[in-house]
């Protein structure tokens, strides 16, 4: 059919035309190649979304981040695709060990250029497969306190409590400390409370045992601990030790401050603070 379109087209003087007949024999020559590549073409395009649905299932099974689980699936169809065109451009004669070079170089020179970008993807891909936190966590980490309002592959988005949006590369956070405030339901406060050298030990315990036992946000389980824990340069140094929720945490602890200083003050029990005496010598002249 190809022939018989290219007879079609004008002859020259001398009955035939040399760029027709080059572009005819071309045509005869490769025909084939050009219905392999357009083969080639539907089918690359048919195993890369195969291996794209394959990589997000497999994601969506062992429960990763859907994020992380969308660029997975792209990430394997442009490899599938990528290794098609190399294909593709062999059966055209091109040199693929060349095109592969340049492919490399390029990455090699983008991968230096976006060194700390691709250094927060990482981390960014380390935290969505790990999960030290979700979105709605408190955490502390980079410096940053505040619950976690979004993670994406290369920043995490953290409200503080006192409304401000962070956005932190995600670099920072996977380098360092990171601490999950609100991980466990339940948290322990420590008071520290400071008694005069006067006091009788045995009787401060008791009076520190039964405000303890007024604290509403508290709970029973594992119990409160009363912990004499040294002594002070001015003072007696105790410990009281309170376990409540988690949501309860900043309450909880203002309320058994007060309460303790409220039972102190009601037994006649000192809290000392530190003190200063500057003595002044008269010079004689």
């Amino acid at each position: 059919m190809t022939g018989m379109f290219l007879n079609l087209l004008p002859l020259s003087e001398e009955g035939s035309n040399p760029l027709v007949s080059s572009v005819k024999d071309f045509a005869l020559e490769h025909w084939m190649d050009a219905v392999m590549v357009v083969v080639l073409f539907f089918a690359m395009t048919i195993v890369a979304s195969w291996v794209s649905r394959i990589i997000r299932g497999a994601c969506e099974r062992a429960k990763v981040e859907i994020t992380l689980s969308h660029f997975f699936g792209r990430l394997g169809r442009t490899a599938v695709m990528v290794i098609g065109v190399v294909i593709i451009l062999g059966k055209f004669g091109i040199e693929t060990s060349s095109f592969a070079a340049i492919l490399a170089a390029m990455g090699f020179a983008i991968g230096m250029a976006m060194q700390g970008t691709l250094g927060n993807f990482a981390s960014g891909v380390m935290l969505l497969i790990f999960r030290p936190f979700k979105v709605g966590d408190v955490i502390n980490a980079a410096g940053v306190v505040g619950k976690v309002s979004m993670i994406d592959l290369f920043t995490t988005v953290v409200d503080t409590p006192d409304n401000r949006r962070i956005i932190v590369p995600n670099g920072a956070i996977f380098g360092g400390t990171i601490e999950n405030i609100s991980h466990h339901d339940t948290r322990r406060i420590e008071v520290a409370v400071g008694t005069d050298y006067g006091a009788d030990l045995d009787k401060v315990r008791e009076v520190l045992d039964k405000a303890v036992a007024k604290v509403e946000t508290r709970i029973d389980e594992p119990g409160h601990q009363i912990v004499l824990a040294g002594l002070g340069d001015s003072c007696i140094d105790w410990k009281v030790r309170v376990w409540c929720k988690s949501t309860d945490y900043l309450g909880c602890m203002e309320e058994t401050t007060r309460i303790i200083k409220y039972a102190l003050d009601e037994a006649g029990i000192g809290i000392p603070f530190p003190q200063m005496d500057v003595h002044l010598d008269k010079l004689e002249g």
